[in-house]
């Protein structure tokens, strides 16, 4: 009970400036979503596939990327082989640093044999998206503009519903891959939403702003401290410098969603926090 009051404190923290209307789309799920994420992860072994890159611009945007390099990294620590999954673009940009699966332009049916083929050779033990595009009900593709993007998506939606392992889906909008899980409630929003549905979502102001709670939440079962010796900053920084733009202004510039790195960087030290005063609350 414990645990499950932090995860909703962190929940709580991760849609407080509800910039998209997330707020109200949190109360819909049930209460301890980041923990049963953390737990997914920290159960994982072997191969694990992180989708990420929203199309934007000609390139890809700084949210989705940041959160994927985050767990990509505490996942290798953890003892596990993950791969980031995006289009070329972002393979090219992300190659040297990280193991990477490019997803090709293509359309459905081709995308569905290609998914398949990969998830048979790396058998993955858990399947993540995080800020991706999910189909639609007419089977197209819109960014938050209610813009179609068909012709610069890679198809990522079957990766997530023909995996035989847990999936994790996270976004900040409704148009992601796994925000199926919430369509109904959707329909009120501005928003071309997703029908991809996936065992546990995630949702959040900022898709990244997720990926640190839920590993704040596994720092307590692993003793990770990944999140602590990583900048936020400097993580986007190293993103806008392989060519990689703000997702609402569309600028080659160092913020995400709109927001300053600050923003970010206090509400992670924010829910840090309440991992360490939970932490002694269970000492004493």
């Amino acid at each position: 009970m414990e645990d499950l009051t932090l995860s909703r404190q962190i929940e709580e923290k991760l849609v407080e400036l509800n910039p998209r209307h997330m707020k109200s789309m949190s109360m819909v799920l049930e209460p301890g979503y980041c923990l049963r994420a953390a737990n997914l992860l920290g159960d994982a072994k072997g191969n694990i596939i992180i989708g990420t890159g929203f199309p934007v611009a000609g390139t890809f945007e700084t949210d989705g990327p940041v959160g994927a390099m985050v767990l990509y990294r505490a996942l290798e620590e953890m003892g596990c082989t993950p791969w980031i999954a995006g289009e070329p673009i972002l393979k090219t940009a992300l190659e040297q640093d990280y193991r990477t699966i490019e997803l090709t332009i293509d359309d459905a049916q081709n995308a569905e044999a290609s998914a398949n083929e990969i998830l048979a050779k790396l058998k993955p033990s858990l399947v993540l998206s995080i800020e991706r595009p999910g189909r639609t009900k007419d089977g197209n593709y819109y960014n938050m503009r209610s813009e179609k993007i068909n012709s610069e998506v890679a198809v990522f939606d079957p990766f997530i519903e023909l995996s035989k392992c847990p999936t994790i889906g996270i976004g900040d909008g409704g148009n992601e891959i796994g925000m199926g899980n919430l369509y109904s409630s959707l329909k009120d929003l501005q928003i071309k939403a997703s029908i991809t549905k996936c065992d546990e979502l995630v949702v959040s102001d900022v898709s990244n702003w997720a990926a640190y709670g839920i590993l704040a939440i596994l720092n307590l079962r692993l003793e990770l401290d990944v999140v602590k010796e990583i900048s936020h900053r400097e993580q986007i920084d190293y993103l806008v410098g392989k060519g990689a733009c703000d997702g609402v202004s569309r600028k080659r510039i160092a913020t995400e969603d709109g927001f300053d790195p600050d923003v970010g960087s206090q509400l992670i030290s924010e829910m840090n926090l309440l991992v360490q005063q939970h932490k002694n609350r269970k000492l004493v």
